[in-house]
């Protein structure tokens, strides 16, 4: 029996939203239960949030995209065997967690780096400045595609 996919866990988790956190490498025990406990974290967050404004329009709306980013970016993280790119995954997770928690606000923060177009198109200098841009961007939008 597989203790880490949420629908053999709890018995009335719908069939539909399981999530298949079985990985073909091995992975601890402690760290299936922290993905797991984040997963199910997210979820209740996700069923009780409330939008800033209190309009009920914009709450519902909230909600989805806190249950389809997670989904999304769960699935999309679920083959990693490399434990520092599951670690820095968890991170990840924890930090837009606390930080849309503290804002009352379910998407990423925006962040304001410096355009590509001060070096020229090639060279040296591009590459400098993409390796600065990749080493600037937080924790929390390292899922996010580069822009």
């Amino acid at each position: 029996m597989c203790f880490c996919c949420p629908s053999k866990l709890l018995p009335n988790y719908p069939q539909t939203q399981s999530l298949n956190f079985c990985f073909g490498a091995p992975m601890t025990a402690s760290t299936h239960r922290t993905v797991l406990s984040l997963y199910m974290r997210v979820f209740r967050i996700a069923r009780t949030w409330q939008a800033q404004s209190g309009v009920t329009s914009e709450t519902e709306t909230e909600r989805k995209y806190i249950l389809q980013e997670a989904r999304t970016l769960f699935r999309q993280n679920q083959q990693l065997a490399d434990q520092e790119s599951i670690k820095r995954c968890i991170e990840e997770c924890e930090a837009r967690i606390e930080i849309g928690l503290h804002y009352r606000n379910p998407y990423p923060r925006a962040t304001y780096l410096p355009p590509l177009g001060l070096a020229t198109q090639k060279g040296r200098k591009l590459r400098t400045q993409q390796r600065l841009r990749k080493q600037a961007k937080p924790i929390y939008l390292q899922s996010q595609d580069e822009t």
